[in-house]
């Protein structure tokens, strides 16, 4: 069984950065697209971004694109997040998922992932 772990959250003020990162038991990373969501309270769970298996193709939310980036270290078969010019509305539980098919697509919908994260705290203070 797939297991993910999410750590790198924390307490921030806006225009500050941090970095996730998601690391995963096996080697399933390194055949699935891994993506990224966030749930802020009385919210719904949001698309953040994604990464296919081969890093070649990200895909990132309106929202978070050209401050976030999505990577990933093969040898440590972990996938980060790095999060620049964080707002105050993007204070959520951040979470990490594996998706369902293997291949070099990316996914943005929920249900395309099956194994989750159990997420880390991201609040950023104005």
């Amino acid at each position: 069984q797939v297991q993910l772990v999410e750590s790198g959250g924390g307490l921030v003020q806006a225009g500050e950065s941090l970095r996730l990162s998601c690391e995963a038991s096996g080697r399933m990373l390194n055949m699935h697209t891994t993506g990224w969501f966030r749930q802020a309270p009385g919210k719904e769970r949001e698309f953040v971004g994604c990464i296919t298996w081969n890093g070649a193709n990200t895909s990132y939310a309106d929202s978070v694109k050209g401050r976030f980036t999505i990577s990933k270290n093969y040898a440590k078969n972990t996938v980060y997040l790095q999060m620049n010019s964080l707002k105050p509305e993007d204070t959520a539980v951040y979470y990490c998922a594996k998706s369902r098919l293997y291949g070099d697509q990316t996914y943005q919908w929920i249900g395309d992932f099956d194994y989750w994260g159990q997420g880390t705290q991201v609040t950023v203070s104005s």
